[in-house]
């Protein structure tokens, strides 16, 4: 933690989509290193408007603001030295009914940022991914991978600019806007049936604060081209369904077995299980006890290794890694509720 507090300590950082629910607590968690001043960046004004009142914080700053629009990136970069970009269009169903508008917010806005902050020659620039990037099979998961791959080729494309750029790769995030855990907790509120799309589904999860952490800490490692993955545990979409009937529906005043489940089978776009490493880049992976780091080529020796070693994993799936128990799931549903 001191070296974290050294590492941002009297920092300008930016934060685009710093209303959403890792943007957010990005700005939550990094106000505890003292920075200079944090600039929060997002078009949803309401949330804007929240986010002030909770923080109550002189020194952070409220931009409304599109990652589409360049001018207004040029304004909003200004003497930053980090850059957290975290906007994207993230619901995999509203991306493949709106295909359009996930690229000019997840590829344009990306390369709107690129350029901007090369302008700057800000200091690092994180981009928040995910699973979904990892063999795609939808157009939210495509467009997440081509702003992988635009952020990672930055650092040739920069020239003699000093700027770092990375990312970090996750998967879900529990309990966060858009995740199932808060439609399932209203359904149980109501009484309804909770939606299962498939039970047997597996997804990567982390709580929100974990993950940021991993983020902040990246971000001090990053020297250019590093994919970061979160080693994170796996749910069976049926057991954190039960799991959350027995925690959530006494508080309610219905016993679990009141609460009745359909199971709906999967919305467009979704995969059975996720990755978050592929073969190939399992090749180019070193570990240790919380990451993953994918290293681009030209990179492999400039990396500081120390504490990682060279991985020996051939691929990393949901499928193929084991379920959270029942127990772990409630002990982890605790932690967000």
């Amino acid at each position: 933690m001191n070296e974290l507090k050294n590492f941002y300590k009297d920092k300008t950082i930016l934060v685009t989509g710093g209303v959403g629910s890792i943007g957010s607590e990005i700005v939550k968690k990094v106000l505890e290193f003292e920075p200079k001043s944090v600039r929060v960046l997002d078009i949803n004004e309401t949330g804007l408007f929240d986010l002030e009142h909770e923080l109550n914080n002189k020194k952070v700053r409220y931009f409304i603001g599109d990652v589409r629009d360049k001018n207004r990136l040029k304004r909003a970069i200004e003497g930053v030295d980090i850059v957290f970009h975290a906007a994207a269009l993230k619901h995999v169903p509203l991306c493949e009914y709106n295909p359009f508008e996930a690229v000019k917010t997840n590829v344009i806005g990306t390369q709107n940022l690129i350029d901007v902050a090369i302008d700057e020659e800000v200091e690092k620039f994180i981009t928040i991914s995910t699973d979904k990037a990892v063999n795609p099979i939808n157009v939210m998961g495509a467009t997440k991978l081509l702003t992988e791959r635009l952020t990672i080729s930055a650092n040739y494309y920069k020239g003699n600019r000093k700027t770092v750029f990375s990312c970090v790769r996750f998967g879900n995030v529990m309990g966060s806007r858009g995740s199932v855990i808060p439609l399932f907790i209203n359904q149980i509120k109501e009484k309804k049936r909770v939606t299962l799309t498939n039970p047997n589904m597996t997804r990567f999860v982390m709580s929100i604060s974990h993950a940021v952490k991993l983020v902040l800490r990246s971000c001090k490692m990053a020297t250019g081209g590093e994919i970061f993955v979160l080693k994170m545990p796996v749910v069976r979409i049926g057991d954190l369904t039960k799991a959350l009937i027995n925690e959530i529906a006494p508080k309610f005043g219905y016993t679990p077995e009141e609460i009745k489940t359909d199971t709906i089978g999967k919305r467009i776009g979704e995969k059975d299980h996720e990755e978050l490493l592929t073969e190939d880049e399992a090749k180019n992976a070193y570990e240790n006890d919380t990451m993953f780091v994918i290293l681009s080529s030209g990179h492999e020796n400039i990396f500081p290794l120390k504490g990682f070693k060279k991985s020996k994993v051939k691929k990393y799936s949901s499928d193929s890694s084991a379920n959270l128990t029942q127990d772990e799931i409630r002990e982890m549903l605790k932690e967000i509720m």
